[in-house]
Formats: structure tokens, sequence, C-alpha cells
């Protein structure tokens, strides 16, 4: 692979796994704080309230972060991707319009509602503007998903390829159905809300830990453990199995390389643990369970799995990152349901707010759900190299052929400075927020609090 293939793989990887950071929390989060509003107006509780209006700050701060993160992402298709754009801009160009026009417009709208109207609206407008919130984010990644599903497995019926070489599109509702998007979509989505969930726990166990704010500490860290282990769960089992049958349909090269699988042959094992030997061919130190891959992948025990030995090399992907990323995914994803079913037994015994030990374990596990994102990012994207648009497009014929590779470094040096100073100044104002607490975004709305049944 050339210097300037690297080079625009290197820039793209580094914008778009910090600008994931926010969007991974933004979509998990609206979610969560839909969740606390409702209890909040259906059992006016005040207590939810206040809960959603703090946890509203957060997510402001974090939207902002994300769209200015966002902004270089549009700009790099038009000049380190300039092939790839002019060629398939007629077919990518549609979800990344529609998330821009329908969705960011419907975040950005009710928000504003949200966070600044509470005192101009009714009750129930208040409560909808917060559902609505969580509706545009789950739909903003839904056109973001779907653009990339095309990526990965480019439907037939949906496109077709003029005699210039451009990508048409021809048929909207099988663009917008691509049945590799379904599951790939609710797999992302589980994950965030994972994410969502965990850092409103990791905040609650970091009050309780301070003995700090005593009752918004237990709504966070009881919504936050209930809703991570129903996300957890369902993160792996049925999406995240789904989402592998579609890589065992469309993309061979993929599966072996997730899964360390070096020869076809049948009734292959399924490797916990290994590491990939690319020279010698085979995995080290594996701890294999016989013949499980073949009846994960096909139904059948005995059911031959490709190996990466039937799959010419220039079609091969990245072997070790592609399969290190996916086992720290999985390995994550295994630790999240144990942790949070922990959390919820804990929870039952009326134990979670007084066990040290879990809070300790709950505060400092937030960045996982991070990890774990960006990780399975890396499966799904290195994964599909070498193309961009999966036996298509190949990742050579994409990038600028007009824009140096020098060019291309310097802009990165650039942007990760840029982005330093983001992050920087977002994790200052967040802390500032944790610092002040939840009275601070109730006092901003200068209402009196509705005492609860228990509390009167």
């Amino acid at each position: 692979m050339d210097g300037a293939v690297i080079a625009n793989r290197t820039h793209f990887a580094v914008l778009i796994m910090f600008h994931y950071i926010f969007p991974a929390l933004t979509m998990g989060l609206s979610v969560m704080i839909a969740v606390l509003k409702s209890f909040h107006y259906f059992r006016k509780d005040e207590r939810y309230g206040r809960a959603a209006r703090f946890w509203a700050r957060i997510f402001l701060l974090n939207f902002g972060a994300g769209v200015a993160s966002g902004v270089p992402m549009e700009f790099q298709f038009g000049t380190n991707w300039a092939r790839f754009a002019d060629a398939s801009g007629g077919v990518i160009g549609p979800g990344l319009m529609m998330e821009g026009v329908y969705a960011f417009f419907l975040e950005s709208a009710f928000l504003g509602v949200f966070i600044f109207g509470e005192k101009k609206v009714s009750p129930f407008v208040h409560w909808l503007s917060a559902v609505l919130l969580a509706f545009g984010t789950l739909l903003s990644g839904y056109f973001i998903t779907v653009t990339d599903s095309f990526m990965q497995h480019p439907v037939a019926g949906a496109f077709a390829v003029a005699p210039n070489g451009k990508y048409v599109l021809t048929n909207l509702g099988a663009y917008l159905t691509n049945p590799y998007e379904l599951w790939m979509y609710l797999h992302t989505i589980s994950g965030s809300l994972i994410t969502g969930a965990m850092v409103v726990a990791a905040l609650g166990a970091f009050y309780a830990l301070s003995r700090k704010h005593d009752e918004f500490a237990r709504i966070c860290l009881k919504a936050g453990v209930i809703a991570g282990l129903i996300f957890s769960v369902l993160t792996l089992f049925p999406t995240g199995a789904k989402n592998g049958e579609q890589v065992v349909a469309t993309n061979p090269a993929k599966l072996a390389a997730m899964e360390g699988q070096f020869r076809t042959e049948p009734g292959a094992p399924l490797a916990l643990i290994g590491m990939p030997d690319v020279t010698k061919g085979e995995l080290l130190d594996p701890i294999y369970v016989p013949e499980l891959l073949s009846y994960l992948a096909y139904g059948s025990p005995t059911a031959p799995v490709r190996g990466l030995d039937d799959i010419p090399k220039a079609d091969q992907p990245p072997i070790e990152v592609t399969y290190y990323a996916y086992h720290i995914m999985i390995g994550l994803g295994m630790a999240f349901v144990a942790i949070l079913g922990i959390g919820t037994l804990l929870l039952i015994l009326g134990k979670l707010q007084t066990s040290r030990w879990f809070l300790w374990l709950l505060m400092l596990a937030f960045p996982f759900p991070y990890i774990a994102n960006e990780a399975g990012w890396c499966v799904a994207e290195v994964g599909r190299q070498p193309w961009l648009i999966y036996g298509a497009m190949r990742t050579t014929q994409g990038y600028s052929a007009n824009v140096s590779t020098g060019e291309v470094l310097f802009t990165l040096i650039g942007f990760v400075g840029l982005y330093i100073v983001l992050g920087i100044t977002f994790l200052i104002l967040v802390g500032k927020i944790i610092a002040q607490g939840p009275d601070a975004a109730h006092d901003a709305t200068g209402d009196a609090p509705a005492l609860s049944g228990e509390e009167a």
C-alpha cells in the first residue's frame, strides 16, 4: 500500500474516531433524558425532572462538540477523497443529506425547546420535546449507518453504474431498506445506549462515593444500571449475532480476519483468545472451542468456514487490527453484562448505593463503552478493506490524487491540535457542570419542586 493511501486513511481514521466519541454518547443520552422526563411527566415526580434537566446540560455540550468535530468530516470527502465523492456522491449523498436536513434540524429544534422552553410551553409539549429529541438522534444515526451499509453491502437494485463510471441512485426505497442496515443500525444504537446508561450510572456512583446529591445519585444509579444491563444483553444477542450473520453472508474475508481463521476447514473452532501471526498464518497460544465457529456462522458444527488461505492477499483486510478490535469489542461487551448484572442484583437487594467497592468499579468503568464502540467501528471499517465500496471500488481508487501526502499529514497535525483544544475545553465545561451538581440545573428554571408521593 502506497504512502498516500496510508496517509489519507490515517487522516480519516483519526478524525472520525475522535468525532465518534460524541455521537456515541449523544444517541444514548438522549434516550436516557426521554426516560427521565417521562417519569417526571407521568409520575409528577420532580426528582426525575431535575435529573433530566441536568443531563440535558451535558447533552447540549456533547451535541455542540459533536457538531464542531464533525464538520471536517464533510469536507474530507471533497478534499482527501474527491475521486470517491465524485463517483459515488449520487448514492451516498442522499443519506448524508437526509441526516443533515431532517435529523439534525429535528435534534436542534427540540433540544432548544427542551433546554429553554420549559416555562414557555405546556408540560406535555416539554415532555414531547424530549421524546422527539431522542427520536431525532436515533434518526440521525439511521441515515449515517444506511450510508455505511451501502459501502459494506451495495445492495442490488438500489443503484446503477452510468457509462461515465458514476454511481446513480435508482431506488431510494431499496437503498434505505438495505438488508445489511437493520442489524448494523440496531447494533450501533445498542452500543450508544450502553454508553449513555453507563455514563449516567458512573456519575451516580461518583456522587454516591462523594456523599453528595444522594437522591440524584440514586436515580442515576438505578436508571443507568437497569438500562445498561438491558442494552448490554441486546448488543450481544440478537443485534450482535445478527450483524455477524450479515458479515458471514456478505464478506468472508472480514469474518476470517475477525476470527483469526487462517485456513478453510469444516468444523471450524472458535478462538476465545490467541495472537494472530500473519507470517506463519496461524494463531499463537489459542484457546479454542471445537466446531463452535462453524455452528455460529452456518448453524452446523461441521459446516466449512472459509479461511484467509482461500482469499487472495490483495482482498484481505488488515488482519491484526480487525482481529484484536473484534475481540476487544466482544470481551468488553461480556464484561458489561457481568458488571451491570451485579449492579442490578445489588439494586434488588437494596445495597447498590452502599456497596462502595462496586461504586468504584462502576465509576471507573465509564470509558470502556467508548472503547468498545471505537473497536466496533474498527471492525466494520478496517475489516471492509481494501474496499471503499465492497466489491466495487477499492480504497486506492478513491483518494484524491492531486493532494500530496505532505499536505494530508500537515492538515492532520493541524486537526489533531484543534481536537486537543476542543477535547480539553469540553472536559473543563463538563467538569464545571458536575461540580455545580443537579441543583444548578433545577434552580435555573425557577420552578419550585413538586413532592413525589413517597416524599409527601
